[in-house]
């Protein structure tokens, strides 16, 4: 048996890590050059692309831009790294591949959620009299607080479960996607147009359309 057979070769963690730390490094220290300066440009040039459209419509479109397409190749180059060079073919569409059948694509998607629980707990404790708005209202006291403490708990629970890939956290986030979509359309409706309420929004559509579409990787 080949010892790049990647089903069932030992995945390099070093080289992994080292391609987290900066694209393309656990390749050209493994000896793969072409496939770490490819990693590594392309890396660069979709944070360089995030930076201009951050300039052009705001920094919540180039974090959405980096989110969406920046980290999810970081993440994947990563990948690539640890399992080293193809038998045959492409390394990229054999990672892709992989990550794909696996379903990794829905656990960097619960990363996403743990580190959004994060930076939404964080900015409650730092900002305590600041009130959400709710379906057009803003509600101070015990009902403010419930409803600012929502999003992070959600966010766990979704990022959680999609991290194990467990069906119960498609229901919860399906649950999560109705409520905020409904609410954002509602204070869409009362407080008009906003670039971030736009963003967000939009964002909310995909990400629900994409976890919908890959809904058969979920497991008990």
């Amino acid at each position: 048996m080949s010892t790049h057979d990647t089903s069932y070769a030992i995945p390099d963690r070093a080289a992994a890590v080292y391609s987290a730390l900066f694209p393309g490094l656990g390749q050209l220290i493994r000896g793969r050059y072409c496939a770490g300066l490819f990693y590594g440009l392309g890396t660069i040039l979709l944070i360089l692309l995030s930076l201009a459209l951050g300039r052009v419509s705001g920094r919540a479109a180039e974090v959405f831009f980096f989110m969406l397409l920046a980290l999810p190749w970081w993440a994947l180059q990563s990948y690539d790294a640890a399992l080293g060079p193809s038998e045959s073919g492409s390394d990229l569409a054999r990672s892709t591949r992989i990550a794909w059948a696996q379903g990794h694509d829905i656990r960097f998607l619960g990363l996403l959620f743990l580190v959004s629980a994060g930076n939404d707990a964080l900015l409650i404790a730092r900002n305590p009299d600041y009130l959400l708005p709710f379906f057009c209202s803003r509600l101070d006291g015990s009902a403010g607080f419930i409803t600012k403490a929502l999003s992070p708990l959600l966010h766990t629970l979704v990022g959680y479960g999609f991290l194990q890939i467990k069906k119960w956290s498609l229901l919860i986030y399906l649950v999560y996607a109705a409520y905020g979509t409904t609410n954002a359309l509602v204070n869409l409706a009362c407080f008009g147009p906003g670039r971030i309420r736009n963003t967000l929004l939009i964002a909310l559509i995909v990400f629900t359309s994409y976890v919908i579409a890959r809904r058969g990787v979920f497991r008990l």
